[in-house]
C-alpha cells in the first residue's frame, strides 16, 4: 500500500523538527526585508534635495529587489509546509528593524538603509546555520544570495556617505 501524500506529510530528506527551526529563522528574515522593503519604498516618495534623481532612481532599484526577495523567502517558507508571515503586526513582531519616524533628510535616509541592509545580513547569518545543519542546501543558497546582496548594497549605499 502507498502512503498518501497531503500537505502536512512533507518528505523532502530534512525532519520536521528542522522544517519548523528553518522556517522560524526565514520568518525573521522575512520580516526583516519586509520592512526594510517598506521603508526603501517610502523613501523613494519622499527623497528630496540635490541627489534627488540619484536616489530616487537608486531606491527605486532596491525596492524593486527587495519585493523579489519578500516572495522568494515566502515561498520557501511555504515550500518547507509553513505559514509565511504576512501582517504588520507580525513583521513587527518579528522584525529587527525600526520603521522610519517622519521623513529623514537624504543623508539620513541612506544611513538608515545601511544600517536595515546590515540588519538583514546579520539576520540572515544568524539563520544560516540552523538551514545547514539540516542539510537544506536551497534555504542554505538562498540565504547566502540574500546576503551577498545585502552587503553589497550597503557598501553601496556607505560609499555614497564617504
Amino acid at each position: 500500500m502507498t502512503k498518501k501524500v497531503s500537505a502536512t506529510n512533507i518528505n523532502i530528506g530534512i525532519s520536521d523538527q528542522d522544517r519548523k527551526h528553518i522556517a522560524e529563522g526565514l520568518s525573521h528574515v522575512l520580516a526583516d526585508t519586509y520592512t526594510l522593503y517598506l521603508k526603501t519604498h517610502n523613501f523613494h516618495w519622499n527623497v528630496t534635495g540635490p541627489q534627488f534623481n540619484t536616489l530616487h532612481l537608486m531606491f527605486e532599484t532596491q525596492y524593486t529587489e527587495l519585493a523579489s526577495a519578500v516572495d522568494e523567502i515566502a515561498e520557501r517558507i511555504r515550500a518547507l509546509g509553513f505559514p509565511a508571515p504576512g501582517s504588520y503586526r507580525e513583521y513587527a513582531k518579528l522584525s529587527s528593524i525600526s520603521e522610519a519616524e517622519g521623513v529623514p533628510a537624504a543623508e539620513e535616509m541612506i544611513r538608515q538603509l545601511v544600517e536595515g541592509h546590515e540588519a538583514v545580513t546579520r539576520t540572515a547569518r544568524k539563520f544560516f546555520p540552523v538551514a545547514d545543519d539540516a542539510q537544506d542546501e536551497p534555504t542554505a543558497d538562498l540565504l547566502t544570495q540574500r546576503m551577498q546582496t545585502h552587503e553589497k548594497t550597503a557598501w553601496m549605499l556607505r560609499s555614497m556617505l564617504a
